[in-house]
């Protein structure tokens, strides 16, 4: 039996001048994102579109998404195969293509995994579960672009 999970966010636009949208240039694009017992996250449009460029924008956070979907199922499956990871951190980086009509679409996302071991003994071990990782992340399987993954592993100091 499957189960069902749902999130429920609140976006609240924040950026009324005072004239609202009467123009393209009027308005600020600062919003809040708001959920229930977790700090607000400050947003706004990527600095090209006239946001804020001190906030986050959802090309931002959905590139955040990806990574963070890949290193908690990738610590899971590590976990779960004996691997123990004791470092990790990712440099993403995504590649959004605009298109004519005001429109575009990512065309890619690369995660670049850093990834420290107890064990020079499971370095080929935690190399290869990326790819089990990435064929479980939820994120990942519901995104219409290629998300690739070039991990590199090191024993712990």
């Amino acid at each position: 039996m499957s189960k069902e999970h749902a999130y429920v966010v609140t976006v609240r636009w924040t950026g009324n001048t005072g004239s609202g949208t009467a123009n393209y240039r009027s308005y600020d694009r600062d919003h809040d994102i708001v959920i229930d017992g977790k700090p607000i996250i400050e947003a706004s449009a990527d600095a090209a579109f006239l946001g804020n460029p001190q906030r986050w924008n959802p090309e931002d956070l959905l590139v955040a998404s990806l990574s963070q979907c890949h290193m908690l199922t990738y610590l899971s499956v590590c976990a779960r195969n004996g691997v123990i990871v004791t470092d990790y951190q990712d440099t993403a980086r995504g590649v959004m293509r605009e298109a004519p009509g005001n429109s575009g679409q990512f065309t890619e996302v690369v995660l670049n995994p850093v990834v420290a071991v107890a064990d020079a003994a499971m370095t080929d071990k935690a190399a290869a579960l990326h790819r089990e990782a990435h064929e479980t992340c939820f994120i990942a399987n519901s995104v219409n672009f290629p998300v690739r993954h070039v991990p590199s592993v090191r024993v712990s100091a």
